[in-house]
């Protein structure tokens, strides 16, 4: 990984909770949003990947139209949870800022319970910026605590996708920028940035 651009967590959050956003398929976004909390078909038996710029998931998702990717759900979590998974997270790849070199990177990566992954922030049209932005990938060992105690909230933010996604069709630009949810630098303690290779 170059050093081109930042590499900072930029996210909506309060004193106690920061806001993530996945996309999924309707099945699974109707039940929890309808339990409130993730349950079947959720699957806890696999990785899943958070992310806090709104973003890039609708870059990754198209505006929650690719397969499997229909409903856009945002996760209220607590700011313990989150810094939590960041301090047993280990980059995908061997960051020179992190790591010695990629014998003791490997070696940590092979037992980690946590991903951290930092790819281009994206614009409003999807285009990449120089701008990291980060998904977090729980694995199987430590999603019940994603779903059962970080979890505050779920919401269903589809209605909002598909809005801002019209505006941007009908060449509203503005007016589609402005229903963006906000996001502010999130304050990272050193020893956690120092660990995922933040800035």
């Amino acid at each position: 990984m170059t050093g081109m651009g930042t590499h900072q967590i930029r996210a909506r959050y309060d004193r106690d909770s920061i806001t993530v956003y996945q996309a999924f398929r309707p099945e699974i976004a109707d039940a929890a949003c309808a339990a409130g909390r993730f349950v079947p078909p959720f699957s806890r038996e696999r990785m899943t990947w958070i992310k806090p710029s709104f973003l890039w998931l609708m870059a990754r998702s198209d505006w929650a139209r690719k397969p499997g990717q229909e409903r856009v759900l945002a996760v209220r979590i607590t700011r313990a949870g989150w810094e939590e998974a960041l301090s047993l997270a280990v980059p995908t790849h061997p960051d020179r800022r992190v790591f010695r070199d990629s014998g003791e990177w490997r070696r940590r990566f092979a037992e980690s319970v946590v991903h951290v992954q930092w790819d281009p922030e994206r614009t409003l049209r999807g285009a990449k910026l120089e701008d990291r932005s980060i998904q977090i990938g729980l694995s199987r060992h430590v999603i019940d605590r994603y779903a059962d105690e970080w979890t505050l909230e779920i919401e269903d933010r589809t209605p909002l996708v598909r809005k801002i996604h019209r505006l941007l069709q009908e060449g509203r630009t503005r007016q589609a920028r402005d229903l963006l949810p906000e996001e502010r630098l999130y304050p990272l303690p050193g020893h956690l940035a120092g660990g995922i290779g933040a800035d």
